[in-house]
């Protein structure tokens, strides 16, 4: 069986979750079968790796700042690749950006097209000021893909029951769920302070972290605002990058100038880190917070949990399928203001909630590294990467029977 995999990002071009997974589903598979990486940006290894892996960039004619030429762009990519696949036995897409180009080989080779859904475009409004009017064509690429797709994995039960509900077109039989993983011998705890040290954060300070792009899916303007609330010797490092756009990077900088004139300690890091890096500074904080108001599965909470760290999260998406309320982490429930608005129907409430529910976790180290403990386990348990590959490969026999 010849599987080419389909994505808009893969290492080093790696921003978000859907990069993470699908570098370690190409690793996996490897081992099973043979695997194609067909992805977006800088040139790769191509043929004589294992997984072989090719690259595509837009087509120059669509050259441009403005925010619909992003969608085209995409489109472009994903026309340049379908050519590339004749020779492939499934394609699998990730994500809207590479939705199309499994569809179209579906249409031109007659193979079947596997789609793994990390998020959905009808779920993320907020997208149209990264998009303009690209947002329509983004929600096009993913509704055709699904809607055609012989099989979609879905990397949560609550992503499942989102994918029926956005697209009630899609037959259920076809959706399966499949979770993210982690590979927790890679990501474990590191009690070294190197990293801390690089970027001015205090190892002695009781400290919450974020990680996450800035965006409004991560909810990272409601942490700033419980920030507000917690005692003053807690510190907030965030690791927080790769902006939807410029406008929502100044709101966000302004906001954080904001807390750190009120009460200080707010680090924030803009920069993509190294694994050790992150695995240091998840190690040797107290609390991970994860205040998304959307969130599929969210593999960061994985890798805090696979470093030992408890977790602060909301009840959102596929995140209570991740973090066990009580024993990993706590759960702080979250209420939007409708399905089409996922936008927190008392902020001033949730911000209250998600300190009261860091404040708590600092002040019982033993809950807390119980907690850590509990989380790491977890992960070990339920979420091995070895297992995940497998259950892909199922699909890929299911539809080539």
């Amino acid at each position: 069986m010849r599987v080419a995999l389909l994505t808009k990002e893969y290492p080093p071009e790696v921003y978000g979750g859907a990069g993470v997974h699908v570098e370690y589903l190409a690793r996996e598979l490897s081992h099973l079968t043979t695997v194609d990486v067909h992805c977006f940006g800088a040139d790769r290894p191509g043929p004589g790796a294992a997984p072989a892996v090719y690259s595509y960039r837009p087509w120059d004619r669509l050259a441009g700042s403005a925010p619909h030429l992003a969608a085209l762009q995409t489109m472009s990519v994903n026309m340049a690749m379908a050519p590339a696949l004749d020779q492939a036995d499934v394609a699998h897409s990730h994500t809207w950006y590479a939705n199309f180009a499994g569809h179209l080989a579906k249409l031109l080779y007659d193979i079947p097209h596997v789609a793994t859904v990390h998020s959905l475009e009808p779920m993320r409004p907020w997208k149209a000021e990264q998009l303009g009017g690209g947002y329509a064509i983004s929600t096009f690429c993913e509704r055709t893909g699904l809607e055609a797709a012989d099989a979609i994995a879905a990397v949560s039960a609550a992503v499942r029951d989102d994918i029926l509900r956005c697209y009630p077109a899609v037959d259920p039989d076809r959706v399966a769920v499949v979770h993210n993983g982690i590979d927790p011998d890679e990501w474990h705890p590191d009690h070294d302070v190197t990293a801390l040290e690089r970027h001015g954060v205090d190892p002695d300070a009781p400290t919450v972290i974020f990680v996450g792009r800035v965006t409004r899916q991560k909810g990272i303007n409601h942490l700033l605002d419980a920030v507000r609330l917690l005692d003053p010797e807690v510190q907030l490092v965030l690791r927080a990058g790769s902006p939807d756009t410029p406008e929502l990077a100044q709101e966000l900088a302004a906001q954080v100038d904001e807390v750190r004139a009120e009460r200080g300690r707010v680090i924030w890091i803009e920069d993509m880190l190294d694994r050790w890096e992150m695995m240091q500074l998840l190690t040797n904080a107290d609390v991970f917070c994860c205040p998304s108001i959307y969130e599929p599965l969210g593999l960061v909470n994985l890798e805090a949990m696979s470093c030992e760290t408890a977790v602060v999260a909301s009840d959102v998406g596929g995140i209570p399928e991740v973090v066990h309320d009580g024993v990993t982490g706590t759960l702080v429930h979250f209420d939007p203001v409708s399905d089409s608005d996922p936008a927190p129907a008392d902020p001033a409430r949730y911000a209250v909630d998600l300190a009261t529910a860091i404040t708590a976790t600092i002040a019982d180290p033993g809950r807390r590294d119980a907690m850590g403990r509990a989380g790491r386990q977890r992960v070990i348990d339920h979420f091995a990467w070895s297992a995940i590959a497998g259950q892909i490969l199922d699909l890929y026999r299911g539809v080539l029977d």
